[in-house]
């Protein structure tokens, strides 16, 4: 290749990499939980542009190694240009869930550019100081970022993980929630409902378990923002056209058949969604084909598209539209399967009288159902309580038959997802009975009544009596010999109980302390966040830390903030902080492990928290070192 050659490979190189910092430069805000680092990249991306622009103006030509280097630089954008776009755009809560691995991505590219640059050897090139100095800086802010990931927001983490697990999550991780995840009007929700609905059609109507629980998590959210802010968010203009126009049906609302509006639309394998009724029909005349596409059908079974008739109704709310009419909502009861309408007060009556009145076997078979029907939906938890059955269930925790107390506590727990439940639960004396179960009922049973204290506790007043009642000592029991459901259940309901100070003396001197540390050093377990959490939260109380402190924890603690996870990292260095701020051996047994060096990488890349407790004991650290000195 001759100079001429040479020289056009480098204009049409520069050319390209300009473009690609320009189109970076362009892309639009990033509105969901990756917009840290989504900012970050960009902004550093950005900063590039000048040694591009001065090099293509510049006439000199670019030697073998720095078009190699810029040719390797090039990848390295077009890599950060795909990752930003594919990042700002689908559904927010899917990105919330996937962002541990949405930071890997960004932590490779971040790698790939600084390596890149680290192969240009700027004093080669015709530079003037100024843009030399920028690109020495944002060189210097790539090998800073390729040095750590960004760390996660631990709250999203527990709220997400909250609001998964909890039937009717507090209004306030709900909240947090839609402010985090960007979904705070009926705007922001249509556009989530609508890349619901792609990630649907994409995956030929089956998404897996992950959009499972990103719909259980997504309703939950939407009733909030319907609830506090029912209003689409408009400009005054477009108010005042609103007012002088009928809304007119998105076409995608519109069944290709009837070209109506869908009130039950269904998915076919070809990924076009159609009114039941009417694609129905099509199949009863015998066609084997897709009507829009003319693609022949690989089978003939319609999945409800539950995305779009959500977002459907979202639309007909919010445009003063009459939804469309639905069939009565009255599902005919199945034996054994617990399956009524939405409230069959007649049922339910006739299950209750089977537990006041019936044999053991009656009483076992309507527990079953009770249970059942309560798990299914609110509407029966509402039916069941109004109906009078949470002070039979309650007689049953007694039962001699180990099925039927099973039964009866897991109705309970399913029935104390709502609120008001919960209290009527405690009322009609619930809380030693369900202890118990929790004591000597079968592993399920126990389990369950963990479940149900942890549920009931979420009521402040709740976690005194469930502590006078004894529940600790038998929760750590369960804690130590449950199984891996079990103990997680156990943990849940401890942590949440010790947030009232009385309880943590209580799990203290119950001997709870043991059991976290072999839980903590059990790296294989699954059980060292849960263990963590707890230590953190008992370390706040003088017989906590005292307890703590005998357990020998320095090594393992220091060996966590050295390698855990970003939480566990954080919890460590609370309850180091609380032991040294009251025990000078445990702080110079920490310093003799090496944990100065683990804490001061803490201090630069852990989370919030996680910084002000690393930089406390470093402060504390530095007061022993300047001692020795001293005193030298």
């Amino acid at each position: 290749m001759g100079p001429m050659e040479d020289s056009q490979e480098g204009e049409l190189l520069l050319s390209r990499l300009s473009e690609s910092t320009k189109a970076i430069s362009e892309l639009s805000d990033c509105r969901n939980v990756c917009k840290k680092m989504y900012g970050n990249l960009v902004r550093r991306a950005k900063l590039l542009s000048p040694l591009f622009e001065e090099l293509r103006d510049s006439e000199e030509g670019l030697d073998d190694d720095v078009v190699k280097a810029f040719e390797s630089l090039r990848l390295g954008l077009d890599s950060a240009t795909q990752l930003l776009n594919s990042v700002n755009g689908g559904s927010k809560l899917y990105l919330a869930l996937q962002r541990e691995k949405i930071a890997q991505k960004f932590h490779l590219v971040t790698e790939q550019i600084e390596a890149a640059l680290s192969k240009i050897h700027y004093d080669k090139l015709n530079l003037s100081e100024e843009v030399r100095e920028q690109i020495e800086l944002v060189h210097a802010q790539f090998q800073r970022a390729k040095g750590r990931i960004d760390t996660l927001d631990l709250q999203l983490d527990i709220d997400l993980a909250t609001a998964q697990k909890e039937k009717e999550p507090d209004p306030a991780v709900l909240k947090r929630l839609s402010e985090k995840l960007h979904l705070k009007n009926i705007n922001d929700i249509k556009k989530e409902s609508l890349a619901f609905h792609e990630m649907v059609i994409s995956s030929n109507g089956d998404p897996g378990d992950c959009f499972e629980k990103m719909s259980s998590l997504f309703k939950k959210i939407k009733v909030w923002v319907l609830t506090e802010n029912p209003q689409v968010e408009t400009s005054e203009g477009e108010k005042g056209l609103i007012k002088h126009r009928s809304p007119v049906i998105p076409d995608d609302f519109r069944c290709p058949i009837s070209l109506e509006s869908m009130k039950d639309p269904v998915i076919v394998s070809t990924g076009q969604t159609y009114e039941r009724s009417c694609i129905q029909k099509w199949l009863d005349a015998g066609h084997k084909t897709c009507p829009k596409t003319q693609q022949t059908l690989l089978h003939t079974a319609l999945t409800p598209n539950y995305v779009l008739k959500s977002l459907i109704a979202l639309w007909c709310e919010s445009n003063g539209v009459e939804l469309p009419k639905k069939q009565a909502n009255c599902r005919s009861k199945k034996s054994g399967g617990g399956s009524v309408s939405d409230c069959d007060r007649a049922a339910i009556d006739v299950l209750l009288e089977k537990l006041a009145n019936g044999n053991m076997e009656q009483q076992r078979a309507a527990a079953g159902e009770l249970r059942l029907l309560a798990k299914r939906n609110a509407d029966n938890r509402v039916c069941i309580a109004e109906a009078g059955a949470i002070p039979l269930l309650v007689e049953l925790l007694s039962s001699p038959d180990p099925r039927t107390q099973e039964h009866a506590v897991t109705a309970l727990l399913n029935l104390s997802i709502n609120e008001s439940n919960k209290g009527t639960i405690v009322n009609a004396g619930a809380i030693p009975d369900i202890v118990d179960v929790l004591k000597n009922g079968s592993m399920e049973a126990r389990e369950n009544a963990a479940a149900t204290l942890f549920s009931l506790s979420v009521i402040d007043e709740n976690k005194v009596a469930i502590g006078a009642a004894r529940a600790i000592p038998a929760l750590i029991t369960l804690l130590c010999e449950g199984t891996p459901r079990g103990k997680k259940d156990a943990a849940t309901a401890i942590f949440n109980l010790s947030i009232y100070q009385g309880n943590k003396a209580r799990a203290v001197k119950a001997g709870i302390v043991t059991p976290l540390m072999s839980l903590l050093k059990d790296a294989g377990g699954g059980m060292v966040d849960e263990a963590l959490a707890i230590l953190a939260i008992l370390a706040s109380h003088p017989e906590g830390k005292t307890a703590i402190g005998q357990a020998e924890p320095i090594p393992v603690l220091v060996e966590v903030i050295r390698t855990g996870s970003p939480r566990n990292r954080e919890n460590s260095a609370a309850v180091l902080w609380s032991l040294c701020t009251v025990d000078f051996e445990q702080l110079k047994l920490s310093k003799e492990l090496g944990a100065e060096e683990a804490l001061k990488e803490l201090s630069e890349n852990g989370t919030d928290r996680a910084k002000r407790k690393a930089g406390n004991i470093l402060e504390l650290l530095n007061r022993i070192e300047v001692g020795a000195t001293v005193n030298t």
